[in-house]
């Protein structure tokens, strides 16, 4: 288990049991996860997230944006790192991709299978890590990640274990939590009020974004942003509406950010 995982564990001990919405919203839980598996934590925190109002509207948000980045996924092989419980891979299934998801969290894995069992989807899912993952080189046309580098320090290992494994050409979608934006400004008081969790959150902008793509050989296209209301259902009832305008002229504000980069062909 990692010293965040760990750290995490300990400020579930000390304050009580485990409520969603004192750190935020299901996709931050993730990457506890990616320490491995965490009592307490797993799918049902998923689930929780996805049934309240703000994080219907939140989450379908945010997957509008990636699936729009991704485009059309028939016939591509698809690799989705962090994937969690298996959402967008069984929805990239269902559009015709054929699909592998990665997780470090065992229990994140086996629920992903429970989930394709139901929707009868053929994807393979297996526990492994983002930075080590295990398939040879130039294997997937696309690799899509939804925030698996909130608690990552170094985030360039990351990168370049994607760009391996993308064909020539191929493309990289990424979603991470945005560093200008009155979510992340929350979640830093939060840290400064003493939260082990958001001590280690590492919240990026869209420059840093596309400087660790490069960094990876990648072309980096331009950073969409999404979620651009403050964490207040009676905001995100109001103002998910404007989200899109609001993506199409800046990305500055918004707490979640999604790029697009490019592995350049072969010549």
């Amino acid at each position: 288990m990692s010293r965040c995982a760990a750290e995490f564990r300990r400020s579930i001990v000390t304050r009580g049991p485990f409520r969603a919405s004192q750190i935020g919203e299901a996709l931050a839980i993730k990457f506890m996860a990616q320490g491995g598996d965490i009592p307490g934590l797993g799918p049902e925190t998923y689930s929780r997230w996805r049934a309240s109002t703000i994080g219907t509207i939140t989450d379908t948000l945010q997957r509008r944006l990636i699936l729009e980045l991704l485009g059309d996924v028939r016939g591509r092989s698809v690799l989705d790192v962090g994937c969690g419980d298996g959402d967008l891979a069984v929805e990239l299934w269902k559009r015709g991709a054929n699909v592998t998801g990665i997780d470090v969290s065992r229990e994140m894995i086996e629920a992903a299978r429970s989930r394709a069992r139901r929707e009868g989807a053929e994807i393979e899912f297996i526990v492994a890590p983002a930075e080590g993952i295990p398939f040879a080189s130039e294997r997937f046309d696309i690799v899509a990640a939804v925030t698996i580098l909130c608690f990552v320090e170094n985030a360039a290992p990351v990168f370049a274990e994607i760009a391996r494994v993308l064909r020539p050409g191929g493309r990289l979608v990424i979603g991470e939590l945005g560093k200008w934006s009155s979510w992340a400004a929350a979640r830093r008081i939060r840290a400064w009020l003493g939260s082990q969790l958001w001590r280690r959150g590492r919240f990026r902008t869209a420059r840093e974004l596309q400087g660790l793509a490069a960094q990876a050989g990648l072309t980096a296209g331009p950073v969409r942003g999404a979620i651009y209301y403050p964490r207040w259902q009676a905001a995100a009832r109001l103002l998910a509406r404007w989200d899109d305008a609001f993506s199409r002229f800046t990305s500055f504000g918004a707490a979640f950010l999604a790029l697009s980069a490019t592995k350049p062909s072969d010549g």
